[in-house]
């Protein structure tokens, strides 16, 4: 079994420089409070098959994580998929962007977040908190990309 959670916040900046900000993917840290550090591999620009490795705190423990690029269709489109082995991981995820009025740009973020071994029975109180943060990871995200360079 699994379940999803999603944001949905509208940025005060053109989808090309939000799209430009979210496929680095190193900025993680400046609007998600359990990334603590993150690592790209290759350097360079992200592409498909770009892995994203992470350290990251969940409910008081530190686990290393694994992201791999999925799909990238530039300026709208980033999807991945997490390929660490731990206890509840993101089977996938992604970001839809859409160009909205005056410039701005709405993004969805989801995580389709899956159990495993016994994993599966913290699935759900895993799964809840993320839906409750929801609107404040949204939010997050819209200030740290509006903070990334002068308007």
């Amino acid at each position: 079994m699994s379940g999803q959670f999603e944001a949905v916040t509208e940025i005060d900046r053109p989808i090309e420089e939000v799209f430009a900000y979210l496929a680095e993917g190193t900025n993680d840290p400046e609007f998600s409070p359990r990334v603590q550090s993150i690592t790209k591999e290759p350097a360079g620009p992200t592409a498909v098959g770009t892995v994203f490795r992470s350290t990251v705190k969940d409910a008081g423990m530190k686990t290393q994580r694994e992201l791999r690029i999925t799909e990238l269709e530039a300026p709208s489109r980033i999807r991945w998929a997490e390929t660490s082995k731990n206890m509840v991981t993101s089977r996938e995820g992604g970001y839809d962007l859409e160009a909205i009025s005056d410039g701005r740009t709405r993004v969805r973020l989801f995580n389709v977040l899956e159990g495993h071994g016994i994993g599966k029975l913290l699935e759900g109180i895993a799964l809840g908190a993320a839906r409750k943060d929801a609107p404040g990871f949204g939010e997050r995200i819209k200030k740290a990309v509006e903070a990334s360079r002068p308007a």
